[in-house]
């Protein structure tokens, strides 16, 4: 277990680095001065998500054109149903959202946080 936890850690480490342009895009331009912490790469249980927000249990996802093929998007599901098991939720988001409607994923991230802290 301690292995595995270990080669996640790497794993997100390394994913911080090489990060995406919409996860960069994301990240500097919302959520890394948003007032309440979120996290980078974020090992939980045997998954790594792209974006968590401990206070809000929530876990934000940026799914590229490989998440819509039909294996992949089993494994989301049963990724999300653990997650959910944990009591973290999980909005996804295309990257296309990203590019096209910024503004709005940024007030739906915004808006599912505050109404999960007031819960």
């Amino acid at each position: 277990m301690i292995k595995q936890k270990n080669r996640l850690t790497k794993t997100a480490q390394r994913l911080r680095r090489e990060a995406t342009p919409w996860e960069n895009k994301l990240w500097y331009e919302f959520l890394r001065s948003y007032k309440i912490p979120v996290h980078r790469q974020k090992v939980i249980d045997n998954y790594i998500v792209d974006f968590y927000c401990r206070k809000a249990r929530l876990a934000i996802e940026l799914d590229g054109s490989g998440h819509f093929y039909d294996n992949k998007k089993e494994s989301d599901r049963i990724r999300t149903e653990k997650l959910n098991s944990l009591g973290i939720e999980v909005l996804r988001f295309s990257n296309l959202d990203i590019d096209t409607n910024f503004y709005e994923v940024c007030s739906v991230i915004d808006e599912k946080i505050n109404s999960k802290l007031k819960d």
